[in-house]
């Protein structure tokens, strides 16, 4: 314990003065000041929470394509397969692959010895037919004049009624063996005509202008015609190709004829070709379970840089838009209200003032990625896109789970 300290004599105590506390009324004006600021603070959180929660894009000013992607194969436009119609052993063959041809040019010639004498037999099978045509024709004259000798002699009795039949039968006989000498001429005419033919097919000739662009015989090869037409060789004008582009069910009855399709190949991807859709092939190809139609379209190919049987991809324009206001197809929400025109959607526009408010668009050519905006939108406004999940709204990135605007 502490001591007082002693009074002195004639000294006046000084009275003693209790100091009031006032830190309670400090804390709790603190706690009051917390407590505004906490609510400010909570409030304004809770607001930037709910804006932070939407991912945002920029309607700009751009171009919109819609079309319809296919795998194809180039193939010559004209062309043809140059076969044998006879049998023989090839002793000629005047291309190689990659030869350009005129239409005319001996291309190759078979062994005709066969067929030469065969010829050279019914040549002589007509002229022994035409020497017994004049035999008979002799025969016939003699049988003639006999009957008429022995009608005359008949018409004054001189004669017998048989030797007068005899004559005439004779002649009757005389002009039917005329008659068969002159059909197995023509049979072997005809033959003759055959066997001229067929040694005129020995000599292989090109039937069109082009480029020998397969080769399917060699020197000393023997051809059986009878039971199959060889073929020995493909010759095709490549300055026209022909694109067979491969396009699904679900897709070809977006196609039109007459409209714009363009294509690369794997080893050109820089440079495109265009062309104009001509024909759809009505019967399909069924490809792992998959239903495809052959869409058709030539290209001029005047540096022959297109080859037989390149891959292409292969783009077909639906309808397209150019320089005009877009906005991502992910912001497009359906309308069900069926009085609005058709191409009516609906997004999710975001206010100078932070807020969000729905607007109906109008939209034309739309893809998977961008849609022209036809009416409701301007270049620079922003709409929503899709929401960031939990997890990416509470870390507040940019980056991280996405789920889709519905």
């Amino acid at each position: 314990m502490r001591a007082e300290p002693a009074l002195s004599l004639g000294a006046v105590p000084r009275p003693r003065v209790r100091r009031r506390r006032r830190w309670p009324w400090v804390v709790a004006l603190l706690l009051a000041i917390g407590a505004c600021l906490g609510t400010i603070w909570q409030f304004t959180r809770s607001e930037a929470s709910t804006a932070s929660q939407y991912l945002l894009a920029d309607v700009s000013v751009g171009n919109v394509e819609d079309t319809v992607s296919a795998v194809g194969e180039i193939q010559p436009r004209d062309y043809v397969d140059v076969g044998a119609q006879v049998s023989g052993q090839i002793i000629g063959l005047g291309v190689k692959v990659g030869d350009e041809v005129e239409k005319g040019a001996l291309v190759a010639e078979l062994d005709a010895r066969i067929l030469k004498s065969q010829v050279a037999a019914n040549q002589a099978q007509l002229l022994n037919l035409q020497a017994q045509l004049e035999e008979q024709q002799a025969e016939m004259q003699l049988a003639k004049e006999q009957y008429e000798r022995e009608s005359g002699l008949m018409a004054e009795d001189a004669t017998s009624q048989d030797a007068l039949d005899t004559a005439a039968a004779n002649l009757r006989v005389a002009k039917a063996q005329i008659a068969a000498v002159k059909a197995q001429i023509k049979q072997t005419q005809s033959e003759l005509e055959g066997d001229e033919a067929n040694l005129g097919y020995t000599r292989i000739y090109a039937p069109m202008t082009g480029t020998v662009v397969s080769l399917d015989a060699r020197l000393g090869q023997t051809l059986n015609a009878n039971q199959s037409a060889p073929i020995l060789m493909r010759i095709a004008d490549l300055s026209t190709m022909t694109v067979e582009a491969q396009v699904s069910e679900a897709d070809v009855s977006r196609l039109a004829l007459g409209m714009h399709a363009s294509f690369t190949t794997l080893g050109q991807s820089d440079r495109h070709w265009s062309g104009t859709l001509r024909q759809i092939l009505p019967t399909p190809e069924e490809v792992n379970g998959v239903i495809l139609y052959d869409a058709l379209f030539d290209v001029a190919n005047p540096d022959q840089r297109l080859m037989t049987q390149m891959s292409a991809q292969v783009t077909f324009m639906v309808a397209g838009a150019r320089n005009v206001t877009t906005v991502a197809t992910t912001a497009l929400r359906p309308v069900s209200d069926k009085s609005l025109p058709t191409g009516t959607y609906q997004v999710l526009l975001a206010e100078n003032d932070g807020s969000f408010a729905p607007r109906n668009v109008r939209i034309g050519v739309k893809n998977r990625n961008l849609a022209e905006v036809v009416e409701g939108l301007q270049p620079g406004d922003r709409v929503v896109i899709g929401e960031r999940s939990a997890t990416e709204a509470a870390a507040g990135g940019n980056r991280g789970g996405f789920r889709g605007f519905p």
